[in-house]
């Protein structure tokens, strides 16, 4: 699917009809480096970033819809995505969805993922307050809402500012004990997050509940956003109040939104664990891996328009790579081989908490750690990016941008307080459409729409000049272990496809049974056909194929405990760049960057996924 784009932003108001790409225009390659100032990140004038001229880009053809298949034949198809080594690991097709309590006093200390738990500075009693022994009540979505539009936080104007100061304050003069108040809503990420639930309403009163690295991630982070905001709103008696969205993908955000930092320790949304030498003017990393990268200001805003292009685009082609894997009852979120985390969630979603996060606190709080995350109020802002680019991903009209289908989804449900202090469980179901919701963003420019990375070099045939020097895909003896680069050859399922091939499958390199220490935060990298020429590929060059990225999730303290998971990254466009389409195999390189020392990847395989 092919399109011509203006740098206009997608329409925000109702869902889209039809696909906001045309199927005629032709591709114009293009440079990844835009024209702009490196002060265009740390102020508001957003005309900085605007081309004069509109490029043309080729979106990548989608892959297998996952929806409609039986799970079992689907993950055998896709040759392992979820590192399945036998099938009697492989829960049923037709699993129970995953349900928070009905009662929420069915609640322990949330203790999980945590490296230092005796050194936590917010706690881990993260239950909510029981307020009256009723069941949850369903909740209904109201009638014609008021229209709640999220600003741009850079943008956001000085009587907006008061207005969402004024909302915090008022919830952080709440007794701790309310359920509105500033500590119960933090709590909420604790508890969700950090093993404060475990499966007992649907059965499984041993195995924890959590949201993240699967497929719930962007569902439940939506409907907490819902109600913590409407409660904000009702706070200060304003039913169109809306939060605002941290723009890291728009040069112009790129930077802790000033609002954040104004007036210090006086303001209601100033959080005193952030890390000291992120504040503005530096520039957001969406690669973040723990340490600063060291990029210049316009070579830092090139690689992170470079990683959201492939994070919303080239890696995230259908409902499973966008969303992550699927999590029913039963299944156990700390040791499943199905716990793999969408495209956005593992990647710019991890970035901004290890970045803002306080790397002087035990826990790297506040940000940088589930249990904390929800005290700072950045946290919010946060997320209501990473559900905006939901929606982006949804609008661009790529046939397999779809939400999950499975009823196992759709019937997944939590347990929150409504702004009027009601306890009501809501579904994934009722989560799909925003303007049903009540709430719309202000548009923004997305510039890496036209991202496309460039090739750090061109040649056919690296793999070629390599048979003898890097070993042979089959040849390597598995698990292979990332305590140092790896260097394979993989042979390619077929060569010089053409235009019609491309519109039936998408080319994948899959990475399975990756095995890693679920206390680490653990990062590598990988490329394709990158040669060792003495200037290191960076992440706005076509040869970087993406991150594999992992935040702790450790059990029990002083245990190690080894975790299973996957990844996949698209070639199609990427060995059209680099004009490899005619080689027999790639060069895939495995560069560790954080917490690798114990990981092992058990099979690296390239497969053609059909395009349904």
């Amino acid at each position: 699917m092919m399109a011509s784009l203006s740098l206009s932003t997608l329409p925000t108001s109702t869902p889209t009809k039809k696909p906001l790409f045309s199927k005629t225009s032709s591709h114009v390659k293009q440079s990844h480096r835009f024209k702009v100032s490196c002060n265009s990140a740390a102020n508001n004038n957003e005309k900085t970033v605007k081309n004069s001229e509109t490029p043309k880009l080729i979106l990548p053809k989608t892959p297998l819809e996952m929806q409609n298949v039986d799970r079992r034949n689907l993950l055998l198809g896709l040759g392992g995505l979820y590192g399945a080594a036998n099938l009697t690991s492989i829960p049923s097709a037709f699993g129970t969805p995953i349900a928070a309590p009905d009662n929420i006093s069915d609640c322990v200390t949330a203790s999980s993922n945590l490296r230092n738990p005796n050194d936590t500075v917010r706690g881990l009693a993260c239950c909510p307050p029981v307020l009256s022994a009723d069941k949850p009540k369903d909740y209904v979505l109201p009638t014609n809402p008021v229209l709640r539009v999220r600003p741009a936080a850079q943008r956001a104007t000085k009587e907006y500012i008061d207005k969402y100061k004024a909302a915090i304050q008022a919830m952080k003069n709440l007794p701790d004990e309310h359920p509105h108040s500033w500590k119960q809503q933090a709590k909420i990420h604790c508890a969700y997050c950090n093993g404060g639930y475990n499966q007992v309403q649907s059965g499984y009163p041993d195995i924890q509940l959590q949201i993240h690295n699967t497929w719930l991630f962007f569902p439940f982070h939506r409907w907490y956003l819902y109600f913590y905001e409407r409660i904000l709103g009702k706070l200060i008696d304003d039913p169109t109040f809306a939060l605002p969205y941290w723009n890291w993908d728009n040069p112009t955000g790129m930077v802790l939104p000033a609002m954040f930092e104004i007036d210090g320790k006086a303001s209601p949304i100033f959080d005193p664990y952030r890390n000291a030498t992120h504040l503005p003017p530096a520039i957001f990393e969406v690669g973040y891996n723990g340490t600063d990268s060291g990029a210049t200001c316009i070579d830092q805003i090139s690689d992170n328009l470079s990683l959201m292009y492939k994070q919303m685009i080239t890696n995230a082609p259908d409902t499973t790579t966008f969303f992550g894997g699927e999590f029913v009852a039963g299944d156990d979120p700390l040791n499943s081989e199905f716990n793999v985390a969408g495209s956005i969630e593992a990647g710019v979603h991890t970035a901004a908490h290890r970045w803002v996060g306080d790397p002087r606190m035990a826990n790297s709080e506040d940000m940088g750690n589930f249990y904390s995350a929800g005290y700072d109020p950045l946290f919010y802002v946060h997320h209501a990016n990473v559900d905006r680019m939901w929606k982006i991903w949804k609008d661009l009209g790529i046939k397999g941008h779809t939400e999950p289908t499975s009823t196992d989804w759709l019937d997944a449900s939590y347990v929150f307080y409504d702004e009027n202090e009601e306890l009501v469980r809501v579904y994934n179901r009722d989560s799909v459409n925003i303007t049903a919701m009540g709430y719309d963003y202000e548009r923004s420019e997305i510039p890496w729409l036209h991202s496309r990375s460039v090739p750090h070099t061109k040649g056919a045939n690296v793999a070629a000049k390599l048979v003898g020097i890097v070993k042979k895909v089959e040849d390597v003896k598995f698990p292979l272990k990332l305590n140092e680069t790896v260097k394979v050859l993989v042979k390619r399922p077929t060569k010089k496809r053409n235009k019609k091939n491309k519109q039936e499958a998408n080319e994948m390199l899959f990475l399975n049974k990756i095995k890693f220490d679920g206390d680490e935060f653990v990062k590598f990298d990988v490329f394709v056909n990158d040669v060792d020429d003495g200037v290191e590929t960076t992440a706005a060059e076509s040869e970087f194929a993406g991150s594999f990225s992992q935040l702790p999730h450790g059990h029990k303290h002083g245990t190690k405990m080894s975790m299973t998971s996957g990844a996949a990254f698209g070639l199609t466009e990427l060995l059209e760049d680099i004009e490899a389409e005619d080689d027999d195999s790639i060069l895939v390189t495995l560069v560790p960057k954080i917490g690798c020392d114990d990981v092992t990847v058990g099979e690296i395989k390239i497969k053609l996924v059909p395009i349904v």
